[in-house]
């Protein structure tokens, strides 16, 4: 992982900011040439920038704080709730493309393989308790995905907390650019009718619930970020913190069966987000080697201006 920045005025910037800006003008640029088929093109436009120049700020200051612990916090909270802002920043550019949702694909693909459908079938054994814990799994992934950016750091070091956060940047966004490419609805928004057993279960099964109502949407299925993101997770603990790999290992695979246990996701989704995670994995390097390469253009053009300027 490269430690190589490239600086524009008084900020330098990481691959990971470089990844999360150029999305957002990618996003804004989509909302501009589509805006006929984006509900409120116009206000994504204007969020996208707002987020954009509030996250340069974030940077700036993050880069002038001295005490570890406060330049950990706001680069991980920038970072982390711009990850959040682009999956709902996405919402309304999936069906720019197909102009309708396609589980109806992934439903007959499911069927083919399987002669059932696997989020329908597994209701046979769905009780409150395993529901609670498959809930369980689900909801740990959002504080798992800080704490472990702070065991990173802490362990490894701000190299290290980058290349988490480019990795995991990459993975979403990838993620993004697949509920575009391939709007999927998710099961609760398209089969909702078909199902008739109740997911009952404790704390963790309301707080999943919480979240399907207050952060979900119809879309933003296929590939899973949840699948997807927690892949990467898990990756990123067994190159950096090995134990942790270990003790993650059953809540991340139950996780993996709990995006379509509890109604989120098809069991395709979940495989697919598996697949982009290991993609993103393999596409870091050669991203971090292209960033070198502006980064390094960009110093060189600064060194000679300033020289230049003292010639002058």
């Amino acid at each position: 992982m490269t430690a190589r920045t490239l600086r524009i005025g008084p900020v330098r910037l990481q691959a990971t900011d470089g990844l999360i800006l150029s999305t957002l003008a990618f996003f804004t640029l989509l909302a501009l040439l589509f805006y006929f088929k984006v509900e409120g093109w116009w206000m994504l436009a204007l969020k996208n920038i707002g987020v954009a120049v509030l996250y340069i700020g974030c940077i700036s200051l993050s880069q002038r704080i001295t005490h570890r612990f406060w330049r950990f916090f706001v680069r991980v909270a920038a970072v982390t709730l711009t990850y959040a802002y682009l999956f709902g920043a996405v919402d309304k550019l999936q069906l720019i493309i197909h102009g309708e949702w396609l589980d109806y694909l992934v439903l007959d693909l499911e069927q083919y393989l399987f002669g059932i459908q696997p989020t329908l079938w597994i209701q046979h054994y769905t009780t409150p308790w395993l529901t609670e814990w498959m809930m369980f799994s689900y909801v740990i992934y959002v504080p798992l995905y800080p704490l472990l950016c702070g065991i990173i750091y802490y362990l490894r070091g701000e190299i290290a907390m980058e290349d988490y956060f480019l990795t995991l940047g990459l993975t979403n966004i990838l993620c993004d650019l697949g509920f575009i490419l391939f709007p999927v609805a998710s099961p609760l928004y398209y089969i909702k009718d078909l199902y008739t057993v109740p997911l009952d279960g404790y704390l963790f099964t309301s707080l999943g619930e919480l979240m399907r109502s207050q952060l979900h949407y119809a879309g933003g299925s296929i590939p899973s970020p949840h699948a997807a993101a927690a892949t990467v997770m898990w990756m990123m603990a067994y190159r950096y913190y090995r134990p942790a790999f270990y003790v993650l290992a059953p809540v991340i695979i139950t996780l993996y069966i709990s995006t379509f246990y509890g109604r989120y996701h098809y069991l395709t989704d979940a495989v697919v987000g598996i697949a982009v995670a290991f993609l993103a994995l393999a596409l870091v390097p050669l991203l971090l080697r292209w960033w070198d390469r502006i980064a390094a253009w960009s110093d060189r053009r600064a060194d000679t201006s300033d020289t230049s300027s003292a010639a002058t």
